[in-house]
């Protein structure tokens, strides 16, 4: 599986990346894949060619590029709990600053601009799924871009951090279809419920769904919070919304 390090042009300067796709000389669907609050690290080189095995061009933007190429902090091998809270304050006021709205969107411009203009993408719409705060990326990159992304996934994501109001205006604007796959420790049976009435109200077509027994960060097999099952769920949910959206093959 063919991969190659990237840097995309930005408004603030120069985004290193990762991409992997199929070496069979056609042209396939993209997707924009942001990482998890922990950014690129073999476990998301690993999804992202596991993703292109299936036929599909994936892009995944460091999007704390602001400070560094990735991965912009050490990390151990494995982010167990006894080192989160260590791991999470150094990467907190960098998530903190790159939530900006402007800063998402003017970014999230130029990683579409990138992946759409690549030799092995083809032309039509793109998708984009993201992990845990990359999963607000996501959601946010499909609502500023209607008519270029037609699918939408969100794994472990806090795509209800900004409130009602924000969640209503950010679903207002999605025509894409979406899949959120939330861990069970994350939201409560009644939390989804308001959810999920919110995407039905705003026109949104989705599944939304807690997957069983799981807590944040349930698809990095480099975290304690990793659960084989519920990752297989993710491919069983994501990979039929992609065929589906972008008529890959």
């Amino acid at each position: 599986m063919p991969t190659k390090t990237l840097h995309i042009a930005t408004a603030d300067g120069q985004a290193d990346a990762f991409a992997a796709f199929p070496d069979d000389g056609v042209r396939h669907p993209g997707v924009l894949m942001y990482a998890d609050g922990f950014g690129i690290r073999p476990v998301l080189r690993e999804m992202a060619r596991e993703l292109a095995r299936h036929g599909y061009y994936v892009l995944v933007p460091n999007y704390f590029y602001r400070h560094g190429p990735a991965p912009v902090i050490d990390l151990p091998e494995h982010i167990g709990d006894e080192v989160r809270p260590a791991v999470f304050a150094q990467l907190m006021p960098l998530i903190e600053a790159h939530m900006a709205d402007q800063r998402v969107l003017s970014d999230a411009d130029a990683y579409l601009r990138f992946l759409t203009a690549q030799p092995e993408v083809g032309a039509g719409p793109v998708a984009v799924t993201g992990y845990c705060i990359g999963g607000l990326l996501a959601m946010r990159t499909a609502a500023a871009h209607p008519g270029q992304v037609a699918a939408v996934a969100g794994f472990h994501c806090p795509v209800v951090a900004d409130g009602p109001d924000g969640l209503h205006g950010l679903l207002s604007k999605i025509t894409a279809d979406v899949h959120l796959g939330h861990a069970e420790g994350d939201l409560t049976p009644g939390a989804l419920g308001e959810l999920n009435q919110a995407l039905h109200a705003a026109g949104v077509g989705h599944t939304s769904e807690i997957y069983p027994g799981t807590v944040h960060g349930f698809t990095m097999s480099d975290t304690d919070a990793f659960d084989p099952a519920a990752l297989q769920r993710h491919w069983d949910r994501l990979l039929p919304l992609l065929d589906r959206t972008l008529a890959n093959g």
